[in-house]
């Protein structure tokens, strides 16, 4: 039986989580009255906030190399940073990846990135070079996309818990 990043065998050799600092927030007493909530939808808040950062990071990225760069180009580059980042978050936190084969995981991750990148570039090139609109509102439609199609890809297929 494997153990999850965050946790240990508990009794059967059921995996058990250790508390984590999201954990230890939540323990506080302003916030005891949303516990409950959190507990239940641990993975989705997470893989939110989580996912809130990764845009961050792919919209700064993102609009610093447009200044410079091609839109198109600028995206590869926000890209590539904004996988690393997700995938050192979603492993850790979000799916408490147990996996010992970091670099096959993260392989299966980026191939999964690249699949929604093909999906995101595609709308960036409608939207900006083929109508014309502006970058940026185009940009926020394909995340809502790539966030939706991204969660999907991990949950099921490179972070999916074995049975």
């Amino acid at each position: 039986m494997s153990r999850g990043a965050n946790g240990s065998e508990g009794s059967g050799g059921a995996p058990v989580r250790r508390p984590d600092i999201f954990d230890r927030i939540m323990s506080l007493r302003a916030l005891s009255r949303f516990k409950p909530f959190y507990e239940r939808h641990r993975e989705q808040l997470l893989y939110l906030f989580f996912g809130a950062l990764t845009t961050l990071v792919n919209f700064l990225v993102f609009w610093l190399f447009s200044l410079l760069i091609d839109p198109l180009a600028a995206n590869v580059i926000a890209w590539f940073a904004s996988v690393f980042f997700a995938f050192v978050t979603n492993r850790t936190w979000v799916f408490g990846s147990g996996n010992k084969r970091v670099v096959a995981e993260g392989l299966a991750f980026a191939g999964g990135r690249l699949a929604t990148l093909g999906a995101e570039e595609l709308v960036l090139w409608v939207g900006i070079d083929a109508l014309g609109w502006n970058a940026i509102p185009v940009k926020i439609a394909a995340q809502v996309l790539v966030l939706v199609g991204n969660y999907l890809i991990s949950k099921f297929i490179v972070f999916r818990k074995k049975k």
